[in-house]
């Protein structure tokens, strides 16, 4: 008889066996069949994504410097990535000098990154309620204590944020201003300021996550938060590739002040070195040799449609009661169901109909709405979306 040595590991860290796995993404895998009609991801249009542009800037871009796009860069980004990436945002009425920027391995490695260089466990994070599932996950990783602010249809409500900064004494407050994920909504222009405002009486740092502000149909442009004085010490804007361009490309970038971005620049040293060279310089090429507001243009056209479809069909597939509101960008639609429906459970009877959304109440932080969903309506055709819908009203008209 042999004995074993074997010792048992030690356990996984603490963070690792609290922070659960995203439900959006396991929704995602519970609806991979291809006859199923998801409303689920928030997925840009594949057919809409420039691949022949894009190829052309990769081939260049070999073909001319294969040895420095192949090779190690610096942590903060490829220069000429900046500098585009700046210019946008100048045109877009932020002043921004390529040196305040740090690319990112998508915007969300930008809000790692924040969590990493400010946030020690225990410390307080004000988020909109329901806000971005992953920026959850990201703050639970930090130890973070995370605290709602109050909100309605347009947004967090500034008196109740003001009085819970004073009660909390939060680090950071978590924004997604532009076309929200999950709800849609954006943030008017009173109301950024009277945030700016507090943040600049009570000293502490906003996050303002922007991935969608280039999506908008209708309506006027409205300020970044990082553009009014009061915050402009105290705001990190977080930008990204995946939905303008492409999501593989997993290219963003941070923008914040000196002392804040060195900060994060140490912490993507040890995250991962640099973000990818040649699909940096690949980008900056496809800048350079492409008009990316046209080619938004035609994507803003086609998501406008489809949102357009998918609310028009909402009315026959939803139960009486229901309310939903009408963004006017983005990629969301939120819906709420009269009371006694539970959106988690009737995914199932959803998936069984070949078709699906991505119930709500993960996305809050506290208080979860039951009847609550999220709709996304980029990635299907308005022929798609009203198929989608009518196998939407079967679910409704089954028997619990």
């Amino acid at each position: 008889m042999t004995t074993s040595l074997r010792g048992a590991l030690p356990e996984l860290a603490g963070r690792a066996r609290s922070v659960g796995a995203s439900p959006v993404r396991e929704i995602l895998a519970l609806t991979a069949r291809p006859e199923v009609i998801s409303f689920a991801g928030g997925l840009p249009a594949p057919e809409l994504f420039d691949a022949e542009g894009l190829r052309r800037a990769y081939d260049r871009v070999l073909a001319e410097r294969p040895g420095t796009v192949l090779q190690y860069s610096t942590s903060e980004g490829d220069p000429a990535l900046r500098g585009a990436i700046a210019a946008r945002l100048v045109r877009r009425g932020l002043p921004t000098d390529p040196e305040e920027l740090l690319v990112t391995g998508g915007s969300q490695q930008g809000l790692s990154l924040i969590a990493t260089a400010l946030l020690e466990p225990g410390d307080t994070v004000l988020v909109e309620n329901p806000t971005y599932l992953a920026a959850l996950q990201c703050f639970g990783f930090a130890g973070a204590r995370v605290v709602p602010v109050p909100t309605d249809a347009d947004g967090v409500l500034p008196d109740a944020l003001e009085e819970l900064v004073v009660r909390e004494r939060p680090k950071l407050l978590y924004l997604v201003p532009n076309f929200q994920n999950p709800t849609g909504r954006t943030l008017p222009a009173d109301r950024r300021r009277a945030v700016a405002g507090t943040a600049a009486r009570h000293g502490l740092w906003i996050a303002e996550d922007d991935p969608y502000g280039e999506l908008r149909f209708e309506g006027a442009h409205t300020p970044q938060i990082a553009s009014y004085e009061a915050a402009a010490d105290r705001t990190v804007l977080l930008g990204s590739f995946s939905k303008v361009m492409a999501p593989g490309l997993r290219l963003g970038w941070l923008r914040a002040p000196a002392g804040f971005r060195r900060a994060c620049v140490i912490a993507k040293q040890a995250a991962d070195l640099h973000t990818s060279t040649v699909d940096q310089a690949a980008v900056a090429r496809y800048l350079t040799d492409n008009d990316l507001d046209a080619h938004l243009e035609r994507v803003r056209a086609a998501y406008r449609t489809r949102r357009d479809a998918l609310l028009a069909g909402l009315p026959d597939a939803l139960p009486a009661g229901s309310a939903w509101n009408r963004p006017e960008g983005g990629m969301f639609v939120w819906v709420r169901l009269p009371g006694g429906h539970d959106a988690t459970a009737l995914l199932r009877v959803a998936v069984g109909h070949d078709v699906a959304y991505v119930p709500g109440a993960p996305f809050f932080a506290a208080d979860p709405d039951p009847g609550a969903l999220r709709m996304s309506f980029t990635t299907h055709t308005p022929a798609q979306i009203a198929e989608g819908l009518a196998r939407l009203a079967e679910v409704f008209r089954t028997p619990a």
